[in-house]
C-alpha cells in the first residue's frame, strides 16, 4: 500500500497539463475560479479512473485511430487553454479571455487526456497488495489516490493563488500568464514527442 501511495504522489506531483492549468488559472483568475476549475478536474479524473477500472479506457486506447484523435483532440484543447490563460488579465492580443476556464473545461480536458489515462491505468492495473480482494484493494487505491491527488493539486493551486494575491503590475501579470501558458506548451510538446502515435 505505501508502495502504491507513492507511485501516486511521484506521478501527481510531476507538472502536467493538469496541475499546471490549475496553478495558471489560480495565477490568472484568483481562488475562487481556481476552486471551480480543480472541483472539474477532480471529477474528470475519478470518470477517467472509472473507464480505466471498467476496461472502457483499455478498450479505447488499444484502437490506434481513437488513440490518435483522442491525442489530437487534447493537444488542441491543451492549447486553446493556454491560450485562456496567457490572455488573462492583458489587454494585448486580438482575444479576450472574459471567462475563467471552469468545471466543464477541466471535465473536458480529463476526458480526452491520454496522460490521465495512461496513469489511472498504471496504479489501478498495477501495484497490487489485496490480490484476494480486489473490490477491497480497488477501493483502497480509489481513497488514497483521491486523497493524495487533492492534497497536491491544492498546493499547485495555492502557488498560482499566491501569485495572483501579490496585485501585481498588469504587464508582470500578464507575463507571468503568458509563462504558465509556455509551460503547458512543453509540456504538449514533450507529450507529442515522447507518444508512440505521431500526429
Amino acid at each position: 500500500m505505501l508502495i502504491f501511495a507513492s507511485a501516486v504522489f511521484f506521478l501527481i506531483i510531476t507538472p502536467g497539463p493538469g496541475v499546471l492549468s490549475l496553478a495558471g488559472v489560480g495565477a490568472a483568475y484568483g481562488t475562487r475560479a481556481g476552486l471551480r476549475y480543480l472541483t472539474g478536474l477532480f471529477i474528470g479524473t475519478n470518470l477517467v479512473g472509472f473507464a480505466v477500472i471498467t476496461g472502457i479506457g483499455a478498450v479505447v486506447l488499444a484502437q490506434p485511430v481513437l488513440r490518435g484523435l483522442l491525442s489530437v483532440a487534447s493537444v488542441g484543447y491543451l492549447l486553446y487553454l493556454a491560450m485562456r490563460i496567457a490572455l488573462a488579465g492583458s489587454r494585448i492580443g486580438f482575444i479576450a479571455a472574459t471567462r475563467a476556464p471552469g468545471i466543464r473545461d477541466a471535465i473536458i480536458l480529463q476526458a480526452i487526456n491520454p496522460k490521465a489515462y495512461v496513469v489511472n491505468t498504471t496504479l489501478f492495473a498495477g501495484f497490487p497488495f489485496a490480490p484476494d480482494n480486489y473490490t477491497f484493494e480497488i477501493v483502497a487505491k480509489l481513497i488514497i489516490a483521491n486523497v493524495i491527488w487533492t492534497a497536491l493539486h491544492l498546493l499547485w493551486l495555492w502557488a498560482g493563488v499566491r501569485l495572483h494575491a501579490l496585485n501585481l503590475a498588469p504587464r508582470t501579470q500578464a507575463w507571468i500568464n503568458r509563462a504558465m501558458a509556455l509551460s503547458m506548451l512543453v509540456v504538449v510538446g514533450l507529450a507529442i514527442w515522447a507518444s508512440p502515435v505521431r500526429l
